[in-house]
């Protein structure tokens, strides 16, 4: 779209990076950039319009129409037009404001080199300064040098910046190591609304006729100003032709290179009403691309002009509405595995404000993350953990330790060194017991209280490696659980309360600027839940429901602080029936229904497994089983969220709507698994043989098959 000859032509817009700011629409509209200057050829089609009536002779009466071409080419630097002819500027629809300064008479004597020996008095500069600031001019474009401005000049250019203007001075074309006396002078009183400016090639190299930053090193910014295309006679590019062939005119000098930053400046100022001049002139220099010694210097001062790092968001962003900070890395929202691939294309258009109040769009739901899909099979198999059980009907305790340190020979005392301790720590325990005759209680650690109620009311379910069992998934993992359970006799029927505890772990790591660590630890849950279960002849039926509480997540789901998404409250009903069939047969099903509350939005879930198991195939001890199961997914429903989506700079305020994200995924995942389990020369044998279909809940997931042998030996 920008790419054409014209651009190509133009010798600053590609070194500046200005295609980034005119891409967001940023040209240069209805801001005025005060050229003054030796005046302007009025009847160049690369101004057509753009001259603003207010536009004079400062120095006299003669009009603004040059006698030579120094503020021609200045003006075409910052603001040719861009019309598929010549060249264009960095800010090629902006406004001129053009104030004629040179002396009556210096510009037509001719200097011996067929230069001009254009001559502008203070006096005529600082009445030029006055003007563009009355005549509301967002920038005064200095390309002038010589000795020490006067006061009068220097009164002019604080009352400038004072009012919000942005000046730009040429840092002159002596080669020297300092700017001149012209452009240090009004940068001494310019209070951060002045910036100097040195001229480099097409390469980023200082030019060598170029005054250096010196001791201004923290106004004095660079631009390209060396070999510029191109001088116009009449309107149109000056050419010249001999037998080698046809050649443009190009000029060089700081003159040309100030234009650049100018054009920049309203390219902001355009795109950004709200910033102040110092603002400006502050991004800018902060912005400005580094060159020569790492950092700033006293030759580049604070670098290049780099337009597109200046129309970047800088500092913390935030919510325009909430201003709490969310930075352009953070994820958004690490979805929990219950929602599968439901944030997969998710769209949430929202406005962000940077340090300076400019608005950003961003899409928020790029930055979801879905529950990354576990290999089930090879946590199933793992082959470093122990299992230790023992006990009566009074007492028992089962642990899970992990096996490393194990390997290494054993005989003496339990003293184990920091390491070993390490390696030998149990990672999971339970212990229950019989405190009256018809009370049980158990506690665990890491472990869920599903599995110290199943034990307390005395379940026995057919053992799979992957296949879920329905009423035992909430949706997401806990990590560091400690649970407890007690179970009274009431006649035929049992009651069993429970409690547990932990860290959620979320389903992807997320990247959260409020959290250093980073850790999947994503908050704290804790369930609380109630059970009945009776024995009917072959039937047993047991009838449940929990409480949950999140208090960061949402099913497990982590939202972004700056979302307000603060916890939820989730319901569980359970229902699970066993029935024994005779011969060894035995039926059973198991169902769970959940509703989650949040932000005022309810997600139903659900979750189901049906089992088929026959005792005694090939012997009197093994078994064989079938099961096809769901693990736990949210079935429908989703979230509100009220959002900024856009923002008046005139107001300074944000317009909020309320953008839905459905957390249902479309993927279903149904596993079905045929185990087979037997005591084998001394130890346990089994095999499985299972098929996932869209594993996670993702759609898109190919099919996940599999088999498993093993044998093991407990110690």
């Amino acid at each position: 779209m920008f790419n054409t000859s014209e651009y190509r032509r133009s010798d600053g817009p590609a070194d500046h990076n200005a295609i980034a700011a005119w891409q967001q629409g940023a040209t240069g509209a209805g801001v005025a950039i005060a050229i003054i200057d030796t005046g302007i050829d009025s009847d160049s089609p690369e101004f057509a319009g753009r001259i603003l009536p207010a536009s004079r002779d400062v120095a006299g009466s003669r009009g603004i129409d040059q006698e030579d071409d120094h503020g021609t080419n200045v003006a075409l630097v910052a603001a040719a037009a861009r019309n598929n002819t010549g060249v264009m500027g960095i800010a090629y629809e902006a406004n001129l404001l053009v104030l004629r300064a040179d002396f009556p008479g210096t510009c037509a004597d001719v200097s011996d080199d067929g230069g001009t020996n254009c001559s502008l008095r203070d006096s005529d500069i600082a009445v030029g300064i006055q003007y563009a600031t009355d005549n509301g001019a967002k920038i005064i474009n200095l390309s002038l040098g010589g000795g020490n401005p006067s006061q009068a000049v220097r009164t002019a250019v604080q009352r400038a910046v004072a009012a919000g203007v942005v000046v730009i001075v040429s840092s002159g074309n002596d080669g020297l190591g300092s700017p001149d006396n012209f452009a240090a002078g009004i940068s001494d009183v310019g209070s951060g609304g002045v910036m100097i400016v040195g001229s480099v090639d097409e390469g980023g190299n200082i030019s060598s006729f170029s005054n250096r930053a010196g001791t201004y090193i923290s106004s004095f910014l660079t631009a390209r100003g060396e070999r510029i295309c191109c001088v116009y006679e009449n309107g149109v590019l000056k050419t010249e032709t001999d037998n080698t062939g046809t050649y443009v005119y190009l000029f060089s000098g700081t003159s040309f290179a100030a234009p650049q930053v100018a054009g920049a400046a309203a390219l902001l100022f355009q795109a950004f009403p709200n910033l102040s001049g110092q603002d400006v002139v502050e991004l800018l220099l902060d912005t400005a691309r580094d060159a020569g010694a790492t950092g700033d210097d006293d030759v580049y001062g604070q670098g290049i002009l780099d337009i597109a790092a200046a129309f970047a968001p800088q500092g913390t962003l935030s919510l325009a509405d909430t201003r709490v900070a969310m930075a352009l890395t953070d994820s958004t929202l690490v979805g929990a595995p219950a929602m599968g691939d439901a944030l997969a294309g998710a769209s949430m258009p929202v406005t962000l404000l940077d340090k300076y109040e400019r608005a950003y769009s961003s899409d928020l739901g790029a930055r979801a993350l879905g529950a990354q899909v576990a290999p089930k099979l090879e946590g199933a198999l793992r082959d470093d953990l122990r299992h230790v059980g023992l006990g009566s009907d009074a007492l028992s305790l089962s642990f899970a330790i992990d096996g490393t340190a194990l390997r290494s020979p054993w005989g003496g005392r339990l003293s184990l060194s920091a390491e070993d301790a390490e390696q030998a720590r149990v990672l999971a325990a339970r212990v229950a017991a019989r405190i009256a005759p018809d009370t049980q209680m158990g506690v665990a650690f890491r472990q869920g209280a599903q599995g110290l109620v199943a034990q307390l009311q005395g379940q026995s379910r057919p053992a799979f490696l992957i296949a879920s069992g329905g009423q035992d998934d909430t949706g997401f993992a806990l990590g560091d659980t400690m649970s407890f359970a007690l179970r009274r006799d009431l006649g035929d029927l049992g009651l069993t309360l429970s409690a547990e505890s932990g860290t959620v772990l979320a389903g992807a790591r997320g990247r959260f600027a409020a959290d250093f660590a980073r850790s999947r630890a994503e908050g704290n849950a804790i369930r609380f839940g109630a059970s009945l279960d009776g024995d009917y002849g072959p039937l047993t039926a047991t009838l449940g429901a929990s409480w949950q509480r999140e208090d960061r997540t949402v099913l497990g789901a982590r939202f972004h602080e700056a979302l307000g998404v603060g916890g939820a409250d989730s319901l569980f009903v359970d229902a699970d029936l066993r029935f024994e069939a005779g011969d060894g047969w035995r039926l059973g099903g198991a169902f769970r229904q959940g509703w989650t509350f949040a932000q005022g939005t309810r997600l139903a879930s659900n979750g189901w497994a049906l089992d088929l198991e026959k005792r005694g195939v090939l012997g009197r001890d093994d078994g064989i089983a079938f099961r096809l199961s769901q693990p736990m997914r949210v079935a429908d429903g989703g979230i509100d969220l009220t959002l900024p989506v856009y923002w008046d700079y005139a107001t300074r305020s944000a317009t909020v709507a309320t953008r839905s994200l459905a957390l249902a995924p479309t993927g279903r995942e149904i596993t079905g698994e045929l185990a087979w389990r037997s005591p084998f020369l001394g130890g346990n044998a089994s095999a499985s043989l299972f098929y996932r279909t869209d594993p996670g809940h993702y759609a898109d997931l190919r099919d996940d098959p599999g088999v498993a042998i093993r044998w093991s030996r407990e110690f």
